[in-house]
């Protein structure tokens, strides 16, 4: 496993590959940023010469690929001459500003764009979006949480999802459905352990959409589940900037979603660069049953001497 670890300083670039012990490259869904945790031989006679005060920044490479360029912001130390230091990438600055918000009439590309601007993130290779949120107010918030709202707002009106992504220190935003990768995990092949869990503890069978003055403008639910495992009801606001009928596709898709039992898969398994979390996998494990798409939700690379292995948490993807 060829794998480079380069510290950059005030223009100058620094190649402490050598005093790698392993390396752990992660991101969840929900994150800003993916985040990345070397651990470094760290002795009097042999430094790295890290410090996170200086606005240090590292970028990593697997096999020639730069798979993470950010800045590091925390360091650890002790009498075992180790070093460990985590940096972020730039969508770090998405979820570490806050300020406050106001968009009328603005489409997520359009809102995505005035943030990045806001805190000089460097952005390019934004989705276009065409619909157009009529209001986003949002006070004394981070920039993410405001990226976030206009992703849901988004998928709410038009049924699509979208996820931010750091690339050589350039943040993207790309639609969802277009990162299915083809890459197969199956415990015939690649995975070396896996756990699966099957819930209802989150589960709704019937959906109260309330109007403002909260009377019931509708009621939507699942008689058939109801009959096995009974009533389990949640309360949403009628949402006034979507027309009737897109309206009433939307309940019936909230509680489509809020129906579906929860279903998890965990697996270790053999590394691969391009599998991080926003991105879905085709997962084959006969002995569940399982011979279909997930979403990556959480992934987690660990990178030592010439080995390359990752550990995923996984969602049944009902899109595909």
């Amino acid at each position: 496993m060829d794998i480079k670890l380069l510290l950059c300083r005030s223009g100058s670039t620094y190649d402490i590959s050598d005093l790698v012990e392993s390396v752990t490259w992660k991101g969840r869904k929900g994150a800003a940023a993916r985040s990345l945790d070397a651990t470094l031989i760290d002795t009097e006679k042999i430094k790295s010469g890290i410090d996170v005060t200086r606005g240090d920044s590292l970028i990593f490479y697997s096999e020639g690929k730069e798979l993470f360029r950010g800045l590091a912001m925390s360091q650890q130390q002790s009498e075992g001459c180790k070093m460990t230091v985590t940096a972020y990438d730039n969508a770090i600055y998405l979820a570490n500003n806050k300020d406050t918000f106001t968009y009328n009439d603005k489409t997520l590309h359009d809102i995505f764009i005035d943030v990045c601007r806001r805190f000089g993130v460097r952005y390019s290779e934004v989705a276009n979006t065409s619909y157009k949120i009529s209001e986003l107010v949002k006070q004394r918030t981070t920039a993410w949480d405001v990226i976030q709202d206009a992703v849901s707002q988004d998928y709410k009106a038009t049924g699509a999802k979208y996820y931010v992504h750091s690339s050589k220190g350039i943040l993207s935003l790309a639609r969802r459905k277009e990162n299915i990768l083809q890459y197969v995990l199956e415990t015939e092949g690649n995975i070396f352990s896996y756990s699966f869990k099957k819930s209802i503890e989150k589960i709704n069978t019937r959906i109260k959409v309330l109007t403002k003055d909260d009377t019931v403008y509708a009621v939507e639910k699942d008689s058939a589940l109801e009959k096995k495992i009974g009533i389990f009801q949640n309360v949403e606001k009628k949402d006034d900037d979507l027309s009737e009928a897109k309206l009433k596709d939307q309940i019936k898709q909230n509680l489509k979603e809020a129906s579906t039992p929860e279903q998890s898969l965990n697996v270790n398994t053999v590394g691969i660069d391009d599998v991080i979390s926003g991105v879905g996998v085709w997962v084959n494990i006969g002995k569940l049953g399982v011979n279909r798409t997930y979403w990556v939700d959480e992934d987690s690379h660990t990178f030592r001497g010439d080995s390359h292995t990752m550990s995923l948490k996984l969602n049944k993807n009902n899109e595909v």
